[in-house]
């Protein structure tokens, strides 16, 4: 199952965005959010994370 940002938890930081390996995850209206057709499952951006934001649906 794709990940997804949960934009109330977001900061916009960008961690997320550099870890993605894909480059699946883009800025949108001030938050981070991750393309499911290109989010390979990973993890990475979970992991890189500094307020848990992203996460498996």
């Amino acid at each position: 199952m794709p990940y997804a940002i949960n934009k109330d938890l977001c900061v916009n930081c960008g961690a997320c965005e550099a870890g993605c390996p894909v480059g699946a995850i883009s800025e949108v209206d001030g938050v981070r959010v991750i393309d499911p057709e290109l989010c390979v499952e990973c993890g990475a951006c979970e992991a890189s994370c500094p307020v848990g934001a992203p996460s498996a649906e």
